[in-house]
């Protein structure tokens, strides 16, 4: 019995001594954990003050875009175009990557090739643009440029799009058969075209194109 009454006065003592520790614990850094809980709550206030911020900004930036489309399809370009070079200017960088893209579109559509190529050129050399983008920019611009610019030139900035893991292969592959056609290289262009039409992941479009091109080379 008396090891029990010992333990429990040594139960009471050491809650005592605890509470007194949390307590001075408490005097001493009291201020700084309500500090601290105040900064955790402002933080979580702020962050879901931001998404709520981002997600209204990214549907207005989808309504700008939207707008610009729908005066494009109304014929009016040089509004498009107004439209698209303010979002491209102050929009994030998706939609002022979309913007972009189409204003390059509006240039080819209205006969302006050369600022064409430029945008699509510029586009393809931005570095802060996600890469299956820019390699889609260089695809535009040398279908732009088939039937004007150096072939193999032209070649040389496709070839490394012709890789097998690379998205735009199949139009790249294209782009090479084509332009070896253009400089009497049949054999090449053959060998490309073959590769394409037989070829059941590629394109229904480009495999059914590429069989013409093997017609006319015979």
């Amino acid at each position: 019995m008396a090891d029990q009454v010992q333990d429990s006065l040594l139960r009471e003592i050491d809650d005592e001594l605890r509470h007194e520790h949390y307590a001075k614990l408490w005097k001493k850094y009291g201020n700084y954990v309500v500090a601290l809980a105040i900064v955790l709550v402002a933080g979580v206030a702020g962050y879901q003050g931001w998404r709520q911020w981002d997600a209204k900004n990214r549907m207005a930036q989808s309504d700008r875009f939207v707008a610009a489309l729908d005066l494009r399809n109304a014929g009016d370009a040089a509004a498009a175009r107004q439209a698209l070079a303010a979002l491209a200017a102050d929009a994030g960088k998706g939609y002022a990557t979309l913007a972009r893209f189409q204003e390059a579109g509006l240039l080819e559509r209205g006969g302006d090739r050369t600022g064409a190529v430029a945008a699509y050129t510029a586009l393809a050399e931005d570095p802060s643009i996600p890469e299956a983008f820019r390699h889609l920019a260089v695809i535009r611009a040398a279908i732009i440029q088939l039937d004007e610019a150096d072939p193999a030139a032209l070649a040389a900035r496709v070839e490394p799009l012709t890789k097998a893991d690379n998205p735009w292969r199949y139009s790249a592959l294209e782009i090479t058969g084509l332009l070896a056609y253009r400089s009497n290289d049949s054999k090449k262009a053959r060998e490309v075209f073959g590769q394409l039409s037989n070829d059941a992941s590629a394109p229904e479009g480009i495999r059914g194109r590429a069989a013409e091109m093997l017609a006319i080379l015979g």
